[in-house]
């Protein structure tokens, strides 16, 4: 966790050359001299020393589109060269837009210096965004940022028809959306491959199943690693699902739903902009009190995420005990080696990347309470109040989950070999070969081989050849290793 900054006093002169003083409606602050921000992110800097954690780039970047989509359609609605407070001017326009772009593609991405941990609407970042929007596009135009009179302002042109209770949470979804898109579900399509591949090359060969950890009937490895490709399948599924979750966005409800101040059109166009500049089916959303109000949509994206975590703790940790060894494990697949593994015993190579993945699960999974808890207790009446640990929270989840992913194909499953010796030596020895010998002597006869099996040490296959009850082509037949990997008269 990153430290808490503790401020140092300072004197009068290096106040007048590190700070400049902004007012708001609440008094005068000392702003750094060259930031772009101004009082309100300054008094937000202030009043929320907690945790060192700004907003995620991804959500200050959307936070950019959702700004610039909102001022394409004041453009476009003729409010912002209109007749009302303080008109802008074409190029003041343009300017505007142009300083929504830069927030947008990272180029300000320093000017964020909020705590996540700070007021629960997002409105300090909120201000934020449109302070510095405001001053860039100033300063765009030839006109001095630092000027006590905004000619593009703030509040009534960069945040014009809007609340932060419709934008924030908009540009939480659009971030969401756009790093499902973009990072989780390529980077799931990547793993896919990668397993479907190994599935492929590895299907002639027999291992021995596990289930309870204890020895079961035989299986191909392809088949295995074949059950994990379709587990990652499915996971592509569910991210699908939890981008879908988020598409409709609260954008035009301003303040508590009913969109005071807002153009009628407004919501539509802006939705509209940001479906085509993303290419994300964005939409209205149905109701706009239901919008403001719940979260619900992320809890819902957020759950998929979880689950898609529970998959990949799963995958992950059988991959470990598979190649788990090398000569007291199972060791049915070798692990590349990626770096030693002890500091005390020479040699020894840990499967970290499995390890890796699992703890990033691990906090996946964690995070979907915070979500779940946000949701349910943060929303009262008109306003969910635990919005920036919301934000935060699902998309530091889908970070974690894509780069995971990507990891883990680069340095474990394109790596991965099997060790066919192995695998066959296992399958002779289970005493569950005496499954395929229910059809010819019943299951009872077939149990009691096997704790006979066990207690000589014999195979399946050498005690029965001893008791001599089936014949000898039928019991070669019914112990092919091969034919019980499928199904068959």
């Amino acid at each position: 966790m990153p430290p808490v900054v503790k401020k140092h006093p300072l004197d009068k002169a290096q106040l007048m050359s590190q700070f400049r003083t902004e007012k708001d409606s609440m008094g005068e602050v000392q702003v750094p001299a060259n930031a772009y921000y101004s009082a309100q992110t300054q008094r937000a800097v202030e009043n929320f020393p907690i945790s060192g954690w700004t907003l995620p780039p991804a959500l200050i970047h959307a936070m950019g589109w959702v700004k610039y989509s909102c001022a394409v359609a004041n453009r476009d609605l003729g409010k912002l060269t209109g007749t009302g407070k303080n008109p802008l001017s074409d190029d003041q326009v343009k300017a505007l837009l142009d300083a929504c772009i830069e927030v947008r593609e990272g180029k300000l991405d320093g000017e964020f210096p909020i705590d996540v941990f700070q007021t629960g609407s997002g409105t300090s970042s909120n201000m934020n965004v449109n302070e510095v929007i405001s001053n860039r596009a100033i300063e765009i135009i030839g006109g001095d940022r630092l000027a006590a009179t905004k000619p593009i302002h703030p509040n009534d042109h960069v945040n014009m028809g809007q609340s932060t209770n419709d934008t924030f949470p908009t540009a939480i979804h659009v971030a969401a959306a756009m790093q499902i898109k973009l990072s989780l579900i390529p980077a799931l399509e990547k793993l896919h491959a990668s397993l479907k591949k190994k599935a492929e090359a590895w299907d002639k060969i027999i291992k021995i199943g596990r289930t309870h950890l204890m020895d079961a009937t035989p299986l191909r490895l392809g088949q295995e690693f074949g059950g994990f490709a379709r587990q990652v399948e499915l996971s592509i599924k569910r991210a699908k699902i939890a981008l879908e979750s988020v598409l409709e966005l609260p954008v035009g409800g301003t303040a508590v739903g009913t969109g005071i101040n807002t153009h009628p059109q407004f919501s539509e166009k802006v939705c509209a902009a940001l479906a085509e500049g993303l290419d994300i089916p964005f939409i209205e959303a149905v109701d706009h009190f239901e919008a403001a109000a719940n979260r619900d949509g992320l809890v819902q994206c957020h759950s998929e995420l979880k689950t898609i975590a529970t998959t990949m703790f799963n995958f992950a940790n059988n991959v470990r005990w598979l190649g788990s060894g090398p000569r007291c494990g199972f060791y049915e697949v070798a692990l590349p080696t990626r770096q030693p593994g002890s500091s005390i015993m020479p040699g020894k190579v840990n499967p970290v990347m499995c390890e890796s993945m699992m703890q990033v699960t691990a906090k996946v999974i964690g995070n979907d309470g915070c979500m779940a808890l946000s949701g349910a207790a943060g929303g009262n009446f008109q306003l969910n109040i635990m919005m920036p640990v919301m934000g935060h929270t699902v998309l530091e989840s889908i970070h974690l989950l894509a780069n995971s992913c990507d990891a883990f194909v680069d340095f474990c499953v394109d790596e991965m070999e099997a060790n066919e010796d192995q695998c066959n030596a296992a399958v002779e020895q289970s005493l569950s070969m005496c499954t395929s010998l229910n059809p010819l002597i019943g299951y009872d006869k077939a149990a009691k081989m096997a704790k006979d099996a066990f207690a000589s040490g014999k195979t399946i296959r050498e005690l029965a050849e001893e008791q001599g009850e089936i014949e000898p082509e039928a019991l070669k037949d019914a112990l092919d290793p091969w034919k019980m990997t499928y199904p068959h008269e």
